[in-house]
């Protein structure tokens, strides 16, 4: 059991994740994951893999039918709660085949239950259509209509492969710099016209209650209330660091991180921009 379990700990949890979008919860599944298992007959475990991650999705199903409501009444936009690995860097962490990037998990909230666990078993995790029905409980066929249904519902295109953001170390520190600068034509120029800014802050903290668009006004929040949050003796405090596998923005205080920035970039444009203020939410992203 012990064996199992440093096994395949990394990748439940990763999975549990991906399906939750909350840490707490995907470490809570895959804890009530290896208690249940030791009631399982071992003839059950000739594949451990497919059996763990039937029992990870189906723990998953019932924690965002009880998430389901909380969603309902929070305050403002909701967010999936950032997550970094101590033992990452920037180096190692840009590319991982089993990690969605933070834009790909915010479209995730567009689907059902169901059709969030065909697609991240199957373009983070690559299963085939034979086992995703085995672990689903669904025929094969279904499991590819949910697959397509889900990338449509989530605006990419059918032959299109879902790949990492494109924003590079290099590139968050130039935008980083235009903010620090107030360098208002140099943010501009770096936004999509298509930009959307989302922040999430709980009810807890000062965030934007309603998504922000159009580049004018999302320049105006980047060069006004971000960098009023990150000054500190006058000067801003900003930094990056891998978070869910890609580099991040961190603004941070004498407290510790307050805010976790994030974002999707397409033909070397920001087209989205996700901050995450919550404090609930922060307790994952280092110190």
């Amino acid at each position: 059991m012990q064996e199992l379990y440093e096994q395949y700990k990394g990748l439940l949890f990763k999975l549990a994740y991906q399906l939750t979008g909350s840490v707490s919860d995907a470490e809570d599944a895959v804890q009530d994951v290896f208690l249940k298992i030791y009631d399982v007959l071992p003839e059950k475990l000739a594949e451990p893999k497919a059996y763990l991650c039937k029992m990870i999705t189906n723990r998953c199903r019932d924690l965002r039918k009880a998430a389901r409501n909380k969603r309902e009444q929070y305050f403002g936009e909701w967010l999936p709660e950032p997550y970094s690995n101590p033992e990452d860097s920037l180096e190692s962490s840009v590319i991982r085949d089993d990690l969605l990037s933070y834009g790909t998990l915010v479209l995730l909230e567009r689907l059902s239950t169901t059709e969030r666990m065909v697609f991240v078993l199957r373009e983070a995790f690559g299963f085939e259509y034979a086992e995703l029905a085995k672990i689903v409980d669904k025929t094969e066929t279904n499991c590819r209509k949910l697959y397509s249904r889900a990338k449509s519902k989530m605006g990419i295109d059918s032959e299109e492969t879902v790949h990492a953001d494109e924003a590079s170390e290099a590139w968050i520190s130039g935008f980083l710099a235009a903010i620090k600068q107030g360098n208002v034509n140099q943010v501009l120029s770096m936004l999509d016209e298509a930009v959307v800014l989302v922040s999430d802050g709980g009810g807890k903290v000062r965030a934007a209650v309603e998504p922000i668009v159009t580049r004018a006004r999302v320049a105006e929040f980047l060069l006004g209330p971000v960098r009023r949050l990150a000054a500190a003796d006058g000067e801003p405090i900003f930094d990056i660091a891998p978070v869910n596998g890609q580099p991040a923005l961190i603004l941070r205080s004498e407290d510790g991180i307050h805010t976790v920035g994030l974002f999707h970039v397409e033909g070397n444009s920001i087209r989205n921009l996700y901050f995450v203020r919550n404090p609930d939410k922060l307790g994952h992203v280092g110190k």
